[in-house]
């Protein structure tokens, strides 16, 4: 049974701080406009999308650029998430297993846009103490995936600003232990009355 420590000012949980960080960037509903650009050694590609969301438990992205993807549609309604594919003018759901696999040619998986796993409800979470990271002062949770729950990772660690709770940083591990991802977020900006981070890299 994972071990909960309540602590801090606000007498949270490990738990119900990853629930103010996910609501931070949630929010009842959401609509943003997100560009992910892919660098390598050699090359480099840009993706322009339109997102929208409700909850936990809709969500809709929209593909607007390039050209060869433009109006690819993911929508998620609470566990289910269909792919539209205007190219073969077709409708695919996506089973749980493909929820790992690389996001339209992307370092980001499945799950990490649409977001089938929810890491409030999907997660045991254990407080590992605080720690500064980009000069703010965070809370460390490592969150293990339940027996119930079809994610890959074998844990997941992050980091949430203990002032503005936002997830500042996230460490992946596979079923070997071995760190696989890493997320990084910044460009903390004020959008509809709450503080969201701008800019994710992930190495």
């Amino acid at each position: 049974m994972p071990f909960t420590c309540m602590y801090s000012q606000q007498n949270l949980s490990a738990k119900e701080i990853v629930k103010k960080a996910d609501d931070n960037m949630r929010g009842k509903t959401s609509e943003a406009d997100i560009t992910i650009k892919i660098i390598r050694p050699t090359w480099s590609r840009e993706m322009n999308m339109k997102a929208w969301s409700k909850g936990d438990d809709y969500s809709m992205i929209l593909i607007t650029s390039p050209a060869k993807e433009k109006g690819t549609v993911f929508l998620k309604r609470t566990k289910e998430v269909w792919n539209w594919i205007p190219s073969i003018e077709r409708t695919i759901k996506l089973p749980p297993s493909m929820m790992s696999q690389s996001w339209m040619g992307t370092d980001f998986t499945n799950d990490d846009l649409v977001k089938e796993a929810s890491s409030v409800s999907d997660y045991n979470h254990n407080y590992l103490g605080k720690e500064i990271m980009f000069n703010k002062d965070c809370y460390k949770i490592e969150m293990i995936p339940k027996p119930s729950a079809a994610i890959v990772w074998e844990k997941v660690v992050v980091w949430i600003d203990a002032t503005d709770f936002l997830q500042l940083k996230a460490e992946f591990y596979d079923e070997d232990g071995e760190l696989v991802n890493i997320m990084n977020s910044s460009e903390v900006k004020e959008v509809g009355g709450r503080k969201i981070t701008a800019k994710i890299v992930q190495l």
